[in-house]
């Protein structure tokens, strides 16, 4: 049987506060009760609480700086607000810090018990689909988030403590090391997992085109704008905008993505409508964007906007022990991908580890995808390794222990690959006949032969 739910009475006159209390009781909830905001902070500092009754109306903190705090904490209970016809305006200002909804007093119980079970259903629905989603996760992790090196494990803490606050965040690695893996981990897990995650290159855009992409535009802003656009900004409303290389933006398109940041509002192109957005940043870069920010190139003020949580992404040169783990995550993607199935010897393995991978994760599975294709059979041996690696990766082969025939075909499939796997061109240049490269590939079984 499920636990019981657990609710927070905040509402300052006591007479109603205890009817409040004894009528939910009775409904077979486990409830506690706050005088007022700073009283139900210190509730929540020490307990979650899945649904909150919030007097808009109470001394000292009201019902909406409260609902702001909590929701700034991390805090995803649901929210029912309790109201004054007088503060309609204001009830629907908490609708937009996502309160559950909202009941007008005077109100009978019974009125407010039918809220409150609903809203209670909510929330036993998202807790169940975050355990479902939990599960499957723990299935199909992120190959960014496989291993046991030391490295990792404080990643993977920075990103479940990330996950549980509503700041932004500013992730730093180097090309190919998974930085939007990472941003997607904490989406994931975060309060607004269940709305949009949008995500833009900003190094693949001008600037014309990155403000039309982040802000919208109407009909007619510009040459070729024939209707209105939403930008991105605006369609991740309520969940999370991923900024990947954000330290190649412009000075100019930092200047409007901070005044963004700091009023929470947006204009589309060629419009004169100004539009509420709630939407967390996660942004990243291979730069040194406090480098950046000293030499002039980058905004200190956005720096400091976007970095309120700063993790960064160990190369894959720091996780060494992590590499075959990911080889054979990634030859089990290849095997289920319909092609045959390979195995790594010890020595192609310890070849693997050994190499500095500067293209990090994406390199080495682009390896392995390689390795799968032009194997000569099923099982990948360190001179096949180092035929695809770099020249100082290779040389750690003795290629003088190699026999002619094993010369010979790692050097025309090395041509190949160079060719992109043009076999005319490649005959062309290793000087020997179309039919006699393809006789020789069909003998080292390439290319479907």
């Amino acid at each position: 049987m499920p636990n019981p739910l657990r609710l927070l009475v905040v509402e300052d006159e006591q007479e109603l506060r205890d009817i409040l209390v004894q009528g939910l009781v009775r409904r077979g909830f486990v409830v506690a009760a706050a005088a007022d905001g700073e009283h139900a902070l210190g509730a929540l500092a020490g307990q979650e609480y899945d649904v909150i009754l919030l007097d808009l109306r109470m001394p000292g903190r009201d019902g909406i700086q409260v609902l702001q705090q909590l929701r700034a904490d991390g805090h995803d209970a649901e929210v029912i607000i309790v109201t004054g016809h007088a503060e309609f305006e204001t009830a629907l200002e908490a609708l937009k810090l996502h309160a559950f909804d909202y009941i007008t007093k005077p109100f009978q119980l019974a009125e407010l018990l039918q809220v409150v079970d609903r809203a209670a259903e909510h929330r036993r629905l998202r807790l169940e689909n975050r355990s479902l989603r939990r599960a499957v996760s723990q299935q199909h992790a992120d190959p960014l988030l496989y291993g046991h090196s030391v490295a990792m494990d404080r990643l993977r803490g920075l990103l479940d403590r990330a996950s549980q606050a509503s700041s932004n965040v500013l992730i730093l690695g180097e090309s190919g090391s998974g930085k939007e893996l990472a941003a997607r981990a904490i989406h994931r897990s975060s309060e607004r997992r269940d709305l949009p995650f949008l995500a833009i290159n900003c190094a693949a855009l001008p600037d014309d085109l990155l403000e039309s992409e982040l802000f919208g535009h109407e009909r007619g802003a510009f040459t070729g704008a024939t209707g209105r656009r939403h930008g991105l900004l605006e369609l991740a409303h309520a969940g999370t905008l991923f900024l990947d290389e954000v330290g190649e933006m412009s000075v100019a398109m930092q200047a409007k993505l901070l005044r963004t940041l700091d009023s929470g509002e947006i204009r589309r192109l060629g419009g004169d409508r100004t539009l509420h957005v709630d939407v967390r940043i996660i942004a990243a870069t291979n730069k040194d964007l406090a480098r950046a920010a000293a030499a002039g190139t980058f905004r200190h003020d956005l720096y400091f906007r976007l970095g309120v949580i700063v993790i960064e992404v160990p190369p894959l040169r720091e996780r060494v022990e992590d590499i075959p783990l990911l080889v054979d995550h990634f030859a089990q993607q290849v095997a289920a991908a319909g092609r045959a199935p390979i195995k790594i010897t010890a020595e192609a393995m310890a070849l693997l580890t050994r190499y500095p991978w500067p293209g990090n994760v994406r390199e080495l599975r682009n390896m392995v995808e390689r390795l799968s294709v032009l194997s000569s059979d099923g099982e990948v041996t360190a001179a096949e390794v180092a035929l695809y690696l770099p020249a100082v990766a290779a040389d750690e082969v003795d290629a003088g222990l190699l026999s002619l025939d094993e010369v010979e075909r790692r050097h025309i499939l090395r041509v190949l690959q160079r060719c992109s796997g043009n076999r005319a061109r490649a005959s062309k240049i290793l000087g020997i006949d179309p039919k006699t490269l393809y006789n020789k590939l069909k003998t080292y079984h390439v290319g479907g032969q």
